[in-house]
């Protein structure tokens, strides 16, 4: 990450007239205001001795007139909060595209083996401002999308599949590995009659249409990536008593894919990864890789082989925790006794609801899965501050009880959770709210348990793009 960011470069190489470093400062600025608020910004500028107001800001930004530039200190400090291009960026060693994003959980671990991010769609505005805040999205080289439906024209039955197909292959430049953690959703069943008016084939695009995975099926056919990555939870095989999962088997299938382990079922499915290997946390995925079958890559490969990858110590989560929080993670006195009163009531009907309590001093505690409504209250992960299990509601009122109330994660905590930063440090940028962030945490995956994957995969990806190469050098020879 520390090769210097390509606008630095070219400005290093030549004076710049006033106009020009205008022009650039409020490039730079542009950028930033798709990630961070006005006050952010502002705070960052005074903290070096200036006298930005929002307001003043944004004139700069919209008025031409305004003849004021940026000290240079001003600008490398604005240029620190906007990530830097890794090292192989110029060279990678494979492209990769990266759908349903969020916050690139995924992306990570393969941009750590030495890949290049060419394509990214996430429609959430918000994750995106985190997505454009930790990875670098060259304007020049990266194309990034919102809605995949303006990609794939899903959302236009008088398109035909092949000018779908001509527009995907116009709007996503090819790449070697596709990465996807699509959405759920049922699966309805077109009326075969309409598709054969429309021109369309009966086959995935009969039984998938209105769904996302749809979408996702549509780039594969259109692009044809030596190999992909898919992610959803874990009840996508059960979902619809197995409907859903047996179509989209039959999908990959059908476009020429071989699905690792394809055959293997619970309770030893090495489709099926849990988080708690890499982090304290219990977060069961299924993740689908797939081959395209002429590669013949998909000869000896099996998730079985992901153990070789587990840490050899992986971090307590006590160790994960920050060591003092503001006063607003711990719940509140009404909350916690709602939360007590609701988990007895439940427990006395044999039934499991409830919260969860972590207690960070035992090095083998493993929290319950961090979900998207983690905001709301904080239920499914407390972290425990000594409370004392009462056995009546008396004991809500006695004083050293209420001192150790629990409380919930902080969102830098989420973000070692989910294995976003290392512990002890806060490398990854949140630029949005508290309730946001715990948003996207929780619709996220455990980094490490990718990244894992990623390595796995490294060989065959390498040589899926030297084919690629091969294929595009045989094309230039034959012209």
């Amino acid at each position: 990450m520390d090769q210097p960011d390509l606008m630095a470069s070219r400005a290093a190489e030549q004076p710049q007239s006033h106009g020009e470093r205008q022009q650039e400062e409020r490039a730079l600025a542009a950028r930033l205001l798709d990630i961070y608020d006005k006050k952010t910004l502002v705070a960052k500028l005074n903290e070096l001795g200036g006298n930005w107001r929002p307001e003043s800001l944004v004139r700069w930004l919209r008025d031409t007139s305004v003849r004021r530039m940026l000290t240079e200190q001003e600008v490398q400090c604005l240029r620190g909060l906007l990530p830097s291009p890794p090292a192989h960026y110029a060279r990678p060693a494979f492209r990769f595209i990266d759908l349903f994003a969020g916050i690139g959980g995924i992306r990570s671990g393969f941009e750590a083996i030495g890949g290049a991010c060419v394509f990214t769609s996430e429609w959430n505005k918000h994750a995106v401002r985190t997505y454009k805040a930790n990875w670098y999205c060259d304007p020049q080289e990266h194309h990034f999308n919102e809605d995949i439906r303006d990609v794939t024209l899903s959302h236009r039955p008088e398109v035909s599949d092949k000018q779908a197909s001509e527009h995907i292959r116009d709007l996503v430049p090819q790449h070697d590995v596709l990465l996807a953690g699509f959405p759920c959703q049922p699966f309805s069943l077109a009326g075969v009659s309409k598709k054969n008016a429309l021109g369309r084939a009966h086959g995935f695009a009969c039984e998938t249409q209105g769904t996302l995975f749809f979408d996702v099926a549509r780039i594969i056919a259109a692009r044809r990536p030596a190999i992909f990555v898919l992610e959803n939870v874990k009840n996508l095989k059960s979902h619809d008593k197995g409907k859903t999962f047996r179509i989209i088997m039959q999908t990959l299938d059908e476009l020429g894919y071989e699905v690792a382990d394809a055959n293997a079922s619970s309770p030893d499915d090495p489709k099926i990864i849990d988080g708690k290997h890499f982090l304290p946390q219990h977060r069961e995925r299924i993740v689908l890789v797939g081959f395209r079958r002429d590669t013949g890559l998909h000869q000896g490969f099996s998730l079985r082989s992901l153990e070789q990858y587990y840490p050899q110590r992986r971090p307590t989560f006590g160790e994960l925790l920050e060591p003092q929080v503001a006063e607003k993670y711990i719940l509140t006195p009404t909350l916690w006794r709602y939360l007590y009163q609701y988990a007895r009531k439940h427990k006395e009907k044999g039934n499991g609801f409830g919260y969860g309590l972590v207690d960070p001093l035992n090095p083998h505690s493993v929290a319950r899965t961090l979900s998207a409504r983690y905001y709301k209250d904080g239920a499914e992960i407390l972290v425990d501050r000594g409370w004392d299990r009462p056995l009546g509601e008396k004991d809500f009122g006695d004083k050293q009880n209420q001192q150790r109330r629990p409380r919930r994660l902080t969102p830098r905590e989420c973000a070692r959770l989910m294995g976003f930063e290392a512990p002890g440090a806060s490398q990854f940028a949140i630029p949005v709210s508290d309730t946001q962030a715990y948003r996207q945490f929780g619709n996220s995956v455990v980094v490490p348990a990718f990244a894992a994957v990623a390595r796995l995969l490294e060989s065959r990806i390498l040589q899926a793009s030297r084919m690629r190469q091969e294929e595009m050098d045989g094309g230039r020879t034959r012209q």
